[in-house]
């Protein structure tokens, strides 16, 4: 019954309510502004708190990440659908992560940030969409002409369940190098002391509403990109009607908590630079599309024993640290120094993959 329901029209249309309230709600209790849930925010904050990059306003071991993986795990252990595998074009996967989160962060933020942006009111989250789609549909036309990473195999138990046992890992870190009061770093982890990774909702919260999310999106295939690409491509709407729950539940949330303020200026982690935001959101779409799910869904996939999903969110993790560490992010102030031909360099990457990737190219 749970999984037809959950693979059902209401079971999807449930699913994005679920997350559009937890998300208004985890902002509510410390989450940044219109950033209750960001996979891609949330990784780069990981990344800080490993220490793989500098920016000391955006460290923190996100437990919404974690959770989402385990929970992801859970539901696949539960219903036997976890399913280990392996093998295809785990670099190229890689690569499209980095160039995955450069995009994200020239934009700041990722889909499920775009549309929680929108229903909090920020006008820039409208530019956003515009680029994601107008990346994800240059995917389509690839795979309309035989784009292919290729097939991944099975393989051990083991190699499954690698990612979320580094998961599981960080989440010890977090309770035996906790935060204290005042300082950056607690034995391995480094800690904001103000900015974006300072704002948090409480731990076990976090953790709890992670889970949860993980649980239910693994088994709806909840997954923004897969929403537009099947509208595009087959003229689907089923996973849209998540996207649209999501939005719609989200905004009554935040009018219910007072946190929707609609306008294009003065909006929280954001900024006004329209074509930059269009174009790394081209960018991110692009990746997204040719890696075959948006950085919520990997995260899922991963959770089920995908390694190649886990490979490309490695893949976001060390592009964020690039990011950051090469002025390539954006911050309220605008793009980062090198922002835009990083995302002209992620363009170029991106196609050279899609032209190339295809089986009906001779010889392949």
């Amino acid at each position: 019954m749970a999984k037809n329901f959950f693979a059902g029209r209401w079971g999807i249309v449930c699913v994005g309510a679920v997350i559009g309230i937890l998300a208004g709600i985890l902002q509510k209790m410390g989450n940044p502004g219109n950033m209750g849930i960001c996979v891609a925010c949330f990784e780069r904050d990981i990344a800080g708190a490993l220490g793989l990059h500098r920016a000391g306003v955006v460290q923190y071991m996100r437990p919404e990440i974690i959770g989402f993986v385990l929970g992801s795990l859970i539901a696949g252990l539960s219903f036997k659908e976890f399913k280990p595998r392996s093998g295809s074009a785990p670099i190229v996967r890689f690569v499209l992560g980095v160039f995955a989160m450069i995009g994200a962060l020239v934009f700041l933020g990722c889909p499920w940030r775009a549309l929680l942006r929108l229903a909090g009111g920020d006008g820039n989250a409208i530019i956003c969409l515009l680029g994601l789609v107008g990346g994800i549909w240059i995917g389509v036309l690839f795979l309309k002409n035989g784009y292919n990473l290729g097939r991944s195999q099975a393989t051990h138990k083991s190699v499954g369940l690698v990612f979320p046992l580094i998961m599981l890992g960080f989440l010890c870190l977090m309770f035996l190098y906790p935060q204290v009061a005042g300082e950056n770093k607690n034995g391995v982890l480094f800690y904001s002391l103000k900015g974006p990774g300072a704002m948090h909702a409480p731990l076990f919260t976090a953790l709890v509403i992670g889970l949860v999310i993980g649980f239910a999106a693994q088994r709806s295939r909840f997954c923004t990109m897969g929403a537009f690409r099947d509208l595009i491509l087959f003229r689907h709407v089923h996973l849209l009607t998540g996207l649209i729950s999501l939005v719609l539940f989200a905004f009554v949330t935040n009018l219910v908590l007072g946190q929707f303020n609609p306008g294009f200026e003065g909006q929280p982690v954001s900024h006004t630079m329209h074509v930059a935001n269009f174009a790394g959101m081209v960018l991110a779409g692009l990746a997204f599309a040719l890696a075959g799910g948006c950085p919520g869904r990997q995260l899922f996939l991963s959770g089920e024993g995908d390694g190649d999903a886990a490979v490309f969110v490695l893949g976001m993790i060390m592009g964020a640290a690039i990011a950051h560490n090469f002025g390539l992010a954006s911050s309220p102030k605008g793009v980062g120094p090198h922002g835009i031909a990083a995302v002209a360099v992620g363009l170029i990457v991106c196609l050279f993959i899609g032209f190339t990737m295809r089986k009906n190219i001779k010889g392949v």
